[in-house]
């Protein structure tokens, strides 16, 4: 099964409609189902507007998932929706806390710097509690894995960041924290998202371990629309947003048509396939 997860921060554009034909398409030449997921674990940036328009666009457009669709969210409470979730990244925290992987960390942007996190808080015995953030204790080596759509990688998780952080001084859970509990216990097992991505790959892929996860999901990165050269759409590219298309007269198929000439461009010519996950 694998997943399409946008967060509900803004508006759909072309990039989220590429990253959806990633997705049903290869999803579909595996067999697997496509699971709808709304990742709103951060409570500051995410509206309810932004979750509304992303169900309609996603209806529009013509892109059903199998598991947990667009009525369930309308619905109310929804197990696809990070928000509703809460309960299972507790219990995710649990498995943390009694292999002692867990700590709490009062330090800042500030006092941390740039680069990987030290692990300055590891032995400071501060209180898991609110105002303060979790972090897990990252140990091993590299992280290997085979790309679906670009070969294989090496990853040094704690060269990279340091000990994870799960849980911000704000409450939130993070990206990292709630999305490998979510593509674990959700059943993910080919994760299909940009290329933006590639770098937490690793270190999702070492908590997972941590959690309990034996084998590691199958994972393919696929090229992004670029507004410039190295600069990727955002939501706040107006111009390419669905809603605004919409209001422009655009049908559905003039959308995925469009998504689809920049896959083929950014893709040298065609969508690639997927590689053997052997």
């Amino acid at each position: 099964m694998t997943r399409f997860a946008p967060a509900p921060t803004g508006w759909l554009h072309l990039g989220h409609v590429l990253n959806a034909i990633y997705v049903w398409e290869l999803g579909r030449q595996r067999g697997g189902r496509v699971l709808l997921r709304i990742e709103d674990h951060d409570r500051e940036r995410c509206r309810p507007e932004y979750e509304a328009g992303i169900l309609d666009d996603l209806d529009w457009l013509g892109f059903a998932p199998d598991v947990h669709p667009t009525g369930e969210f309308r619905a109310g409470r929804c197990a696809g929706r990070q928000s509703d979730r809460g309960a299972i990244y507790l219990d995710a925290v649990d498995i943390l806390r009694g292999k002692g992987l867990l700590y709490a960390c009062d330090c800042t942007r500030r006092t941390t710097g740039a680069g990987p996190y030290d692990g300055r808080c590891r032995s400071r015995s501060l209180p898991l509690a609110d105002g303060v953030g979790w972090r897990v204790r990252m140990e091993g080596a590299s992280e290997e894995f085979v790309d679906a759509l670009i070969g294989p990688q090496v990853q040094d998780p704690i060269a990279e960041s340091g000990d994870l952080l799960i849980r911000d001084r704000l409450n939130n859970w993070t990206y990292q924290f709630a999305v490998t509990v979510d593509d674990w216990r959700q059943g993910i097992d080919f994760v299909v998202r940009g290329v933006d991505l590639l770098s937490s790959t690793g270190r999702q892929i070492a908590l997972a371990r941590l959690l309990g996860r034996e084998r590691p999901a199958l994972y393919a990165h696929h090229p992004l629309i670029m507004k410039s050269t190295g600069q990727k759409l955002s939501k706040s590219d107006g111009d390419t947003g669905v809603r605004e298309l919409r209001a422009r007269g655009w049908t559905p198929a003039m959308v995925l048509d469009a998504a689809r000439a920049a896959i083929s461009e950014t893709a040298g010519g065609a969508s690639p396939a997927p590689r053997s996950e052997t």
